[in-house]
C-alpha cells in the first residue's frame, strides 16, 4: 500500500471523502502515477495535485478512475459534484484551485481561443492573437458572443446539477440515518420530525464502554467488528466501539454517541499517526486491528 501524505487539515470533509476513495482505487489497482496518467489522459503531476488535496480533479478524471477500478461511476461522480460545491464554498484564504491539465488525451482544453472573450469561473479574460484574414470584425464578435452564451448555459446547467445532487444526497443521508436509527433503536437526529408518537418514557439512546480483553484483543461491548469500514457521516454501534477504543488509547473522540463527526475523525487521524498508519480519518481493517490491540 502507498504511503500517502496526510491531506491538509483545513480540507473540507466532503472533498476529503472523494480523495480518500480515489487514493484507495489507485492502491487497489497497484498503479504508479505514470501508469495512472497513461490510462486516464491526465498527467502524473496533475494526479499528484488532485490526490494531494491541492485541487479537485475534473469530472472526466474521476469517471476514468472509476472505470479503471471496475466500479459504477455513479457514486464517485455524486461525491465529485458535492466536493466541487464544497471547494467553491471554501473560506477566504484557502489555496486556489489549479487549472485543468492542458493537452490531456480525450479531454477538451479549456484555454480561450484567440481573439475571443471567454467567460470562465474566475471571470472574463481575453487572449490576443492575430485574426485570420478571412474573418471580419463582425463575424469575430458574433463567434465570441456565441461562445459566451454557450459557456453561460453550461455553467447554469452545472450549477443546477450540483444543486440536485446535493438535495438528493441529503435526502438519502437522512433516509439511511432514520433506517439505521430504527434498526438500532436510536431516536431520529434533532431537526427531523417523527411520524409516530414517541412513548412518554423514550430517551436518547446512549452508548457505554465496557472494556474487556479476550483472545488478545480489546472489546468495548458495542460491536465486535474487525474488518469493516467506518467513516465520516456514519452512525451506530460500530462508531461507538471506535470511540470507546480511541478513548482507551488515550485519545478523546468527544462523547460516546455513535456519531462519526469531525471530533471522531480528528481522533482517528491522531491515532493513525500515533500507530504509524496511513492517515485518512477512516477506521478500516488496519485501524481496527491497531485499536483492538
Amino acid at each position: 500500500m502507498s504511503r500517502w501524505k496526510a491531506l491538509p487539515a483545513e480540507l473540507d470533509p466532503r472533498v476529503r471523502q472523494l480523495l480518500v476513495r480515489l487514493r484507495r482505487l489507485k492502491d487497489h489497482n497497484g498503479l504508479t502515477m505514470r501508469q495512472l496518467a497513461a490510462r486516464t489522459g491526465y498527467s502524473a503531476k496533475s494526479w499528484e495535485r488532485y490526490l494531494g488535496g491541492r485541487s479537485v480533479p475534473p469530472r472526466d478524471a474521476v469517471e476514468a478512475m472509476a472505470r479503471i477500478g471496475g466500479e459504477d461511476p455513479t457514486r464517485l461522480l455524486a461525491l465529485h459534484e458535492v466536493a466541487v460545491a464544497a471547494w467553491r464554498d471554501r473560506p477566504p484564504g484557502a489555496p486556489e484551485q489549479d487549472a485543468p491539465e492542458e493537452g490531456a488525451a480525450g479531454h477538451a482544453v479549456t484555454e480561450p481561443a484567440p481573439t475571443e472573450t471567454v467567460l470562465t469561473d474566475a471571470g472574463p479574460s481575453a487572449a490576443a492573437a492575430p485574426e485570420p484574414e478571412q474573418m471580419t470584425t463582425s463575424a469575430t464578435r458574433a463567434a465570441g458572443g456565441l461562445r459566451i452564451s454557450r459557456r453561460a448555459l453550461s455553467i447554469a446547467l452545472v450549477s443546477g446539477s450540483v444543486a440536485l445532487v446535493l438535495a438528493a444526497s441529503a435526502a438519502v443521508f437522512v433516509a439511511v440515518r432514520i433506517m439505521d436509527d430504527d434498526k438500532s433503536g436510536a431516536p431520529a437526529p434533532a431537526g427531523h420530525a417523527s411520524t409516530a408518537a414517541a412513548p412518554p418514557a423514550a430517551t436518547k439512546a446512549a452508548y457505554s464502554c465496557h472494556l474487556e480483553r479476550a483472545d488478545g484483543h480489546w472489546y468495548a461491548g458495542n460491536s465486535r467488528a474487525t474488518d469493516s469500514t467506518v467513516a465520516y457521516g456514519d452512525s451506530g454501534p460500530q462508531v461507538a466501539e471506535v470511540q470507546c477504543l480511541l478513548r482507551r488509547a488515550g485519545i478523546s473522540p468527544g462523547g460516546i454517541d455513535g456519531m462519526f463527526g469531525p471530533l471522531t475523525m480528528g481522533a482517528v487521524e491522531r491515532f493513525q499517526r500515533q500507530a504509524h498508519l496511513d492517515v485518512d480519518g477512516i477506521a478500516g481493517p488496519h485501524t481496527w486491528k491497531a485499536l483492538r490491540g
